[in-house]
């Protein structure tokens, strides 16, 4: 048996996460196991999307954060690393500054990619394979700062757009309704001839909504369930929402927000159902650096 193990930074706009896992190999089967999973909710969305940078003090602890992944890397002696950031560092003016200032202090070399480059690395796990063979569907990540949406067509995908509508940008009243509109013209013109097509969600705020419904093993999330949820929490204070379902703040704040994204998305687009495989971007990273690793059973 072979072992590797392989370090995947996912720089959002509402957290940074350093997944460490390994990756056993044997007889030409790969499986993984997760050895940690360490998130920092730096929320670096909140001044890009308002000021258009980041902040020096977020710089800083920015900087600290990675220099931390940087000691955990080498504690656990990781054989493989892969750190992307998405949409906040993307669209913030002084971000090419701050990835090269961080290369020069680390040494980690950070790819600040699309949304297109995020979409697809995160359907690079290909939960989708866990749907009847050949079925039409949507992949939907929601993010701080974007939202990206892809259509599945007998198994390949048809239509592919990064929106800037994320739970950040909502939170920050930075999303207007042409930009909604924006989005609802084009998932009426590509879903026109697939109503009723299931749905696979992605991102911290659908997973924990999944869980906050009680479902496991792969039971899905349809439109009423959806539309009750986010109405209960919608009705509770940000306190509640920490207390009653132990959210985290940084989450409590936004999951409204990502839960009325994903209902929008059902509602215009007629979906049967939503799917939550609770895989994300981080674990596509690590599928990009092995690629005969396999979720289909996660």
């Amino acid at each position: 048996m072979k072992r590797k193990k392989y370090g995947a930074i996912d720089i959002g706009s509402n957290a940074i996460r350093l997944l460490l896992v390994n990756v056993f190999t044997e007889n030409g089967v790969s499986t993984f196991k997760k050895v940690s999973l360490t998130r920092v909710p730096l929320r670096l969305g909140e001044d890009v999307f308002m000021d258009g940078k980041i902040s020096q003090e977020k710089a800083i602890d920015f900087e600290r954060t990675m220099i931390a992944f940087e000691h955990l890397m080498k504690v656990h002696k990781v054989d493989q690393y892969r750190a992307t950031a998405t949409a906040a560092m993307r669209d913030a003016s002084n971000g090419s500054e701050i990835v090269e200032d961080v290369r020069e202090r680390t040494g980690i070399n950070i790819e600040v990619i699309s949304g297109d480059e995020e979409a697809k690395i995160i359907r690079s796990t290909h939960v989708q394979d866990r749907l009847t063979a050949g079925q039409d569907f949507l992949y939907v990540d929601v993010g701080g700062g974007s939202t990206e949406i892809s259509l599945f067509v007998n198994g390949d995908m048809a239509a592919s757009r990064s929106f800037n509508i994320g739970t950040i940008r909502l939170l920050k009243d930075q999303v207007n309704a042409a930009k909604w509109d924006e989005m609802q013209v084009w998932l009426d013109d590509i879903t026109k001839n697939y109503k009723g097509l299931e749905i696979i969600g992605s991102g911290g705020n659908i997973n924990k909504i999944y869980k906050i419904l009680n479902k496991q093993d792969w039971q899905a999330i349809n439109y009423d369930e959806l539309k009750g949820v986010v109405r209960e929490l919608a009705d509770m204070t940000y306190e509640q929402r920490i207390m009653v379902y132990r959210l985290h703040p940084d989450r409590a704040d936004v999951i409204v927000h990502a839960g009325l994204i994903f209902q929008r998305i059902m509602k215009w687009t007629e979906g049967a159902e939503i799917h939550v495989p609770k895989l994300g971007l981080a674990d596509g990273l690590v599928k990009s650096m092995h690629g005969e690793l396999s979720f289909k059973d996660y």
